[in-house]
């Protein structure tokens, strides 16, 4: 079972709370980031530009900025409330590759 259609809804409400909530979009103003997620068998990305999570797809993308490794029994954990971020992120279960200020404005999209 593929995790797609769980990170395609996250990216939705992520989306939709941006549109919403004007708190969130200060936070993200001028950003430009392609993110990777990289789920070891699984890959899809994403580029976060308007504030917003655009051109979501599965695979790889290049010149990514931000890059999130993990299996995909963590994120839906995550997705699902079942595991915190931060305890995953102690854990080892969930690493970032890229600049620290872009995982805390992302956290957001969890």
């Amino acid at each position: 079972m593929t995790i797609e259609p769980l990170l395609r809804n996250i990216v939705e409400e992520f989306n939709t709370r941006s549109d919403n909530d004007e708190t969130l979009r200060s936070e993200l103003e001028g950003m430009d980031k392609k993110v990777l997620i990289d789920l070891g068998n699984e890959l899809y990305n994403f580029h976060l530009r308007d504030c917003k999570a655009q051109d979501f797809k599965e695979g790889r993308i290049e010149d990514s900025d931000l890059i999130i490794s993990s299996d995909p029994e963590t994120i839906k954990g995550i997705i699902e409330g079942k595991i915190k971020p931060m305890k995953a992120f102690a854990l080892r279960k969930i690493r970032f590759k890229g600049d620290l200020s872009d995982v805390l404005r992302l956290r957001k999209l969890f």
